[in-house]
C-alpha cells in the first residue's frame, strides 16, 4: 500500500486531495494537547485572551507523552480518544486549526465543523505509543507546563504514521468501513 507523505503545516490544498482511508507519513510540526489544555485554551478565548499557540494551518495531536526514558528525548506517546475533545474542537477549527490525530469517533458538531473549515481527522494506532515516539525528532513544551504530560508540547516529526478517518468532505472511514462490511456479510452465501 502506498503512503501519501504530507509536510506540514497543512493548506487547503494538501487537505483537499486527502480522501477517507489514505494512509500517510506526517513530517513537520504538530501540537500535542488533551482535554486540559482544550478546557484551558477555550477559557482562554472566553476571557478574551489569545491563543498560546496560533493554530492557523496547525494540526493536534490528541496525546499526553510519557515521561522519558534516559537518553530519549520523549516517551510512549500515543493517541487518547478524540472524542473527548469534542465540545472544544469545532471552537479551535473555526480559529484556523486543520489537523487533528486521535482515535476513536468524531461526533456531528466536529465533522460539520471539519467540512466548514476544510479541516481533517486523521487517526493514529491506539496502543503503539512506543512505536510512534520513534517519529519524534525533537520536542518541547510551549504552553501550560504546569499539566504535566497534559501540556502544549511542540514535536517536530518525521513520518509519523496515520490514516485519514474523516476528510474534508465529511467522508468518514468508520461509517464507510461498517458499510462495506455489512454489505460483504449480506452478499456471502452462509447455507
Amino acid at each position: 500500500m502506498t503512503k501519501i507523505r504530507i509536510d506540514l503545516p497543512l493548506d487547503v490544498e494538501k487537505i483537499a486531495n486527502l480522501k477517507s482511508g489514505d494512509s500517510v507519513l506526517i513530517s513537520g510540526t504538530i501540537y500535542t494537547a488533551r482535554d486540559a489544555a482544550h478546557k484551558r485554551m477555550i477559557e482562554e478565548l472566553n476571557e478574551g485572551k489569545t491563543l498560546p499557540v496560533d493554530l492557523k494551518n496547525q494540526t493536534i495531536y490528541y496525546a499526553g507523552p510519557c515521561p522519558p526514558k534516559p537518553g530519549d528525548i520523549i516517551g510512549s506517546i500515543g493517541p487518547t480518544t478524540s472524542g473527548r475533545m469534542d465540545a472544544y474542537a469545532p471552537i479551535l477549527l473555526d480559529k484556523g486549526l486543520k489537523g487533528m490525530i486521535g482515535k476513536g469517533y468524531r461526533d456531528k458538531t466536529v465533522i460539520d465543523a471539519i467540512i466548514k473549515n476544510k479541516a481533517v481527522y486523521f487517526g493514529a494506532v491506539g496502543g503503539a505509543g512506543a512505536l510512534l515516539k520513534e517519529s519524534v525528532v525533537s520536542v518541547e513544551i510551549v504552553a501550560y507546563e504546569d499539566l504535566g504530560t497534559e501540556a502544549i508540547r511542540k514535536l517536530e516529526v518525521k513520518d509519523f504514521p496515520a490514516v485519514v478517518i474523516i476528510d474534508s468532505k465529511g467522508n468518514n472511514l468508520y461509517e464507510t468501513e461498517k458499510s462495506k462490511y455489512r454489505k460483504s456479510t449480506e452478499d456471502r452465501n452462509w447455507g
